[in-house]
């Protein structure tokens, strides 16, 4: 167990000389944009891009740039942002899946999730360079997105399509800080407040205080399904979302949600975690069941990293013990099993006992710079807060 300024010291270790280095030989300074489509080893299986992945790059370059003010990351930055600019899509249409090398669509638009991507990647980047046309890309995607968001039955979200009848949890709480962050960069209460309306669909129709849980699937309106998509819940992804709740309703400083933020975290901890083999579980069901989701017992990266940051908040914002109990309990697990000390940076997918696996929801192993390093960058933070290292 480190003392804050040990963990300080580890977190910006690990982020510069573990994670950034696997990433910089990654960036495709002929074509544009960063290949995604890689091999643990570093290896690029395929140049065809992932539109959300390329956003998700540009959030993290520009977020180390403001973060650090090394000027090679604004450089790669640039580099994404021109990119993104140059294969945007025409006035009115939704951003496409993947994109071949010469900009060519491989896939057409399938997923909402897309979309709120490459709107977080430009409003970090506009916090970097202040560029208009990155800003206006960014609100015109807004515009766009925005009435979508009121009918999920007609809302595409590739990977883990909404089942009929049901409305998701991932849209609204991704959504919620995706607006959340453009409106505070534009200077739009508009846009904040609509952060607003998403953040309290997820606090009061998928939160349900009595069974102590979030369920990913409801009806419209908040109405509980009895059913297996209805019963499933995300440990991962509520940690996930109840950080991006201590953002949003910091800002407004509404206290009553963050409290019950910092219950929601606490629950799915409690019931997400693997108690044999340590490690939280992808997907769990509320009644026991079959959780609908791939593979619900595996161990993947992306939850450890969501946990690692919002314990680190929620003890920021709250300083009760039991944030840093679990802390502790997820470090452990997560920098015993996670790192690729071959190659740096992670493997991304593990079984449920902690062993490697191939990459569990792709044809290729679609691998990118965000959840990573947006927590190291974020716990990075929050530990120079707690240490009163000035920035």
């Amino acid at each position: 167990m480190f003392s804050f300024p040990d963990l300080l010291k580890f977190y910006r270790d690990h982020l510069a000389t573990d994670v950034m280095p696997f990433w910089i030989p990654c960036i495709d300074w002929e074509h544009g944009g960063i290949n995604n489509c890689v091999a643990d080893d570093g290896t690029v299986l395929s140049t065809d891009k992932f539109i959300w992945s390329q956003s998700r790059a540009l959030w993290t370059f520009s977020a180390l740039y403001n973060h650090d003010g090394n000027p090679e990351w604004l450089r790669i930055a640039d580099s994404l942002a021109a990119y993104l600019l140059r294969v945007q899509p025409p006035k009115g249409e939704l951003w496409p899946f993947i994109l071949h090398q010469d900009g060519s669509v491989a896939e057409p638009a399938m997923s909402i999730y897309v979309d709120g991507f490459t709107i977080y990647g430009l409003t970090e980047y506009v916090r970097a360079t202040g560029n208009q046309e990155a800003l206006e890309l960014a609100v015109q995607i807004y515009e766009q997105t925005s009435p979508l968001l009121n009918d999920h039955s007609k809302l595409q979200t590739q990977p883990h399509p909404i089942p009929d009848g049901l409305q998701a949890h991932g849209p609204n709480m991704s959504y919620a800080l995706f607006y959340h962050e453009l409106g505070l960069t534009a200077k739009d209460e508009r846009i904040i407040g609509r952060a607003h309306e998403l953040a309290e669909i997820v606090m009061t129709q998928h939160v349900k205080p009595a069974d102590k849980l979030l369920y990913e699937m409801v009806r419209p309106g908040g109405e509980l399904v009895d059913s297996d998509a209805g019963n499933t819940f995300l440990p991962g992804h509520a940690i996930e979302c109840m950080w991006f709740m201590f953002h949003v309703y910091g800002h407004h400083g509404d206290q009553a949600r963050i409290d019950l933020a910092l219950e929601v975290m606490r629950w799915h901890l409690e019931k997400g975690w693997d108690e044999k083999y340590g490690g939280l579980y992808l997907a769990c069901h509320a009644k026991g069941g079959a959780a609908v989701w791939h593979q619900p017992e595996a161990k993947v990266w992306w939850p450890a990293t969501e946990a690692l940051y919002g314990l680190l908040k929620a003890f920021q914002v709250s300083g009760q013990d039991w944030c840093m109990d679990w802390y502790w309990r997820i470090h452990e697990h997560t920098f015993r099993n996670f790192p690729n000390r071959a190659h740096g940076e992670w493997h991304h997918y593990l079984d449920r006992q902690g062993n490697v696996q191939p990459n569990i929801i792709e044809k290729l192993a679609v691998k990118d710079p965000f959840h990573l390093p947006r927590a190291l960058i974020f716990s990075i933070k929050v530990l120079e807060d707690l240490c009163g290292v000035e920035e």
